[in-house]
Formats: structure tokens, C-alpha cells, sequence
């Protein structure tokens, strides 16, 4: 897939976030990159032979204090190649895409490993009633 495209699906994820969402974004910047480095899959303990589709980069909202100011912007960075690689259609990248956001998003909320599976059935349950 082109990058242009990949961008507009990435585009089009973003557009489609709830409000609520969109509203908490603040100095939050994303990315798409090719794929991460192995230097970024050793720092974040990826075992060999697996990958990342997405990386948060910075300090979760429920981390923030009231001297969190003047800071880089948070990152989120999509990778398009795992991403491509592990769909078999442009309509299943399009859904990794935004799975793999809205992982993402988790993590600058707060949300842990341990508690994003529960999360993600949550939003698997209302994309379905959309």
C-alpha cells in the first residue's frame, strides 16, 4: 500500500474517535513510521520474531501533575509495515489501524497492559452496536 493511502486511513481513524476522546488529545502528536527500530523493540522488551504495530511515547494523563507543562508532545507512532503485514485487505488494515490507535490512546489515558484487553472487548462491543 502507498504511504499516501495509509496516511488517509490513519487520517480517517482519527477522525472517527468519539468526542470524549478527541477533546483529551491535548499535546498528543502521531506518527507513522515503517516499522519500529530494533533498538525501540529491545528498549520495549518485544521477544524476537515479534513486533510492534503502535508505541505511546510520553506521560499518561493520569501521571500528569500540575507542573506538567513546557514538554515535548506525547507520540504516538503507527507502524505501517507490521500493520500491512498482518492483514490481508485494505478494509482489515483500515480496522487494525484504528484497534491499534485506539491501544494506543489507552495508553496515554493510563491504561495498563494488564487492563487493556478488558478495554478493547469493551470497544469491540460498541463498534458493533455502531
Amino acid at each position: 500500500m502507498k504511504k499516501k493511502r495509509f496516511e488517509e486511513l490513519v487520517d480517517g481513524a482519527l477522525s472517527s474517535l468519539p468526542e470524549e476522546f478527541s477533546e483529551l488529545l491535548d499535546n498528543v502528536s502521531i506518527f507513522i513510521a515503517g516499522q519500529p527500530s530494533r533498538e525501540t523493540l529491545r528498549e520495549m522488551g518485544v521477544p524476537e520474531g515479534e513486533t510492534l504495530l503502535g508505541l505511546y511515547e510520553g506521560v499518561p494523563l493520569t501521571e500528569r501533575t500540575s507542573d506538567y507543562g513546557l514538554v515535548a508532545p506525547d507520540t504516538i507512532t503507527i507502524f505501517q509495515k507490521p500493520i500491512e503485514e498482518s492483514c490481508d485487505s485494505e478494509d482489515e488494515v483500515a480496522e487494525q489501524i484504528r484497534r491499534t490507535i485506539l491501544h494506543e490512546l489507552a495508553h496515554h489515558f493510563g491504561i495498563d497492559e494488564d487492563r487493556m484487553d478488558e478495554v478493547e472487548q469493551q470497544w469491540d462491543k460498541r463498534a458493533g452496536q455502531d
